[in-house]
């Protein structure tokens, strides 16, 4: 069974496309947690200092009453951007993983709370910024902070507040300091990456190809996988046919433009770096038009409802989908057992925006569970704890690693996962933690794309 849906998500996603029929989701908590307190002591009895987004009090409806209480901020397109349908239940995703927490105790004697600030980005840089500082000065940190030119632009704002974060996104550059200020906790091979372990099992899989191209809007998550797949494709003696550069459906209308350049391109592969709603579009249009390729995906292009698109027959004999940890329900891990029971028996949530929600919060974790240890739970002893890398163990979910270290740390494995009508988001998982030659050889020495 799937929990129900909302207006609010089923406009966003038939906005992105004609061919998709609904999506699943939910709505945010636009309440408050009011100022934040200072003080020495945290509500055990043991010494630990802290300040903003923190206070001795029990957070609201709190599981342990005799705890005090950590605000996390979330900043995330919950209505009417490209990602909404994936965005509702990756925030989903994240206030079920804290709830766990707190039901086992929470962290140093504090529960943890990101209801009461969280925010509709509307996928906007502009309102991004807006909205990080209405909920800034009542935060410790992050918990998500979901877009790559959403997360750029208060860089700035959350280097001054030494605020740090978890994004809701896989570029390239979180993996260095000089581009994310030792300020965001990444989680799974980003973007670029992703192109070039999972074209690395592709080939090995299905054999050579001579030609491949890239279809993503510039700047965003499409250039970075771009990126990847071009440089994938100079290691590898392969063709690199170009990047069509293409808008969402809500700022384009629709995929025509880029569906005639791929039916012109000749090329064996397609590289999507596109919302949901735009690869039903461009699959559907090119497969229909006589289009004879193949198509791959980064991590966040998949939604099971392209399973109740017109698109459905071509996906499921075109479209691999790149990703970072397993599908929901497909491999048997501590942290999907750890899921299953938030959820509860029978329950499967409505894409695998939950998953990677979960999975981006254990860095977030093992940083404020040092910070705890250390004594020092304000925002510099925070940022202290994350400065050099933090070690995250992501109970299965994806290899362990050392978050916000030296890029030699980096992960570089992805998922392979293909659509499946029988699996419970529509897509299975058949290969995870698959790493390949080129990925591994690649010298991650700045990002693949500005």
């Amino acid at each position: 069974m799937r929990r129900g849906r909302t207006a609010t998500s089923i406009a966003a996603l038939a906005a992105a496309t004609a061919l998709v029929l609904a999506a699943c989701g939910g709505s945010s908590d636009d309440g408050s947690s009011g100022d934040a307190t200072s003080g020495e002591a945290s509500p055990t009895g043991s010494s630990v200092k802290f300040d903003v987004g923190v206070t001795e009090e029990a957070c609201p409806e709190a599981i342990n009453p005799d705890n005090g209480c950590i605000y996390l901020g979330v900043l995330s397109d919950l209505t009417e951007g490209p990602f909404a349908p994936l965005a509702v239940e990756v925030t989903t995703g994240q206030t079920d993983f804290w709830k766990a927490v707190n039901e086992a105790g929470g962290i140093g004697g504090f529960d943890i709370n990101i209801s009461q600030n969280t925010r509709d980005n509307k996928y906007d840089p502009a309102v991004h910024s807006q909205e990080y500082r209405a909920i800034e000065p009542n935060i410790l940190a992050l918990a998500q902070t979901l877009g790559t030119p959403q997360t750029q632009a208060i860089l700035p704002d959350m280097e001054a507040d030494n605020v740090v974060g978890a994004p809701a996104s896989w570029w390239s550059g979180w993996q260095f300091p000089v581009d994310d200020g030792d300020l965001i906790l990444e989680s799974g091979a980003s973007y670029c990456i992703q192109a070039m372990s999972g074209m690395d099992w592709y080939v090995e899989t299905n054999g050579a190809i001579s030609k491949i191209i890239a279809v993503g809007p510039p700047g965003d998550f499409g250039g970075d996988f771009a990126a990847g797949t071009q440089a994938w494709a100079g290691a590898n003696g392969v063709e690199f046919g170009g990047f069509i550069e293409s808008l969402p459906n809500a700022i384009a209308g629709n995929q025509d433009a880029a569906v005639a350049q791929i039916l012109a391109s000749e090329a064996d592969v397609v590289a999507l770096g596109t919302g949901p709603g735009e690869v039903a579009e461009i699959v559907g249009k090119a497969v229909a038009s006589g289009f004879a390729g193949k198509f791959v995906g980064a991590a966040p292009t998949w939604n099971p409802l392209l399973l109740q698109t017109a698109a459905a027959p071509a996906l499921l004999a075109t479209f691999t989908n790149f990703g970072t940890t397993a599908s929901f329900g497909t491999v048997d891990t501590p942290a999907m057992t750890a899921m299953k029971a938030q959820l509860g028996e029978g329950i499967t949530p409505a894409n695998d925006g939950y998953t990677y929600g979960w999975v981006w919060q254990y860095p977030l974790k093992a940083a404020i569970t040092k910070a705890v240890a250390a004594g020092d739970i304000t925002r510099e002893g925070l940022r202290a704890a994350v400065t050099g890398g933090v070690e995250v163990d992501y109970e299965g979910a994806q290899p362990n690693a050392i978050v916000g270290g030296p890029p030699e740390t980096v992960d570089r494995s992805v998922t392979i996962n293909v659509p499946d009508e029988a699996s419970p988001l529509g897509v299975k998982t058949i290969v995870n933690g698959y790493l390949g030659p080129t990925a591994e050889a690649y010298d991650y020495s700045q990002p693949c794309s500005g």
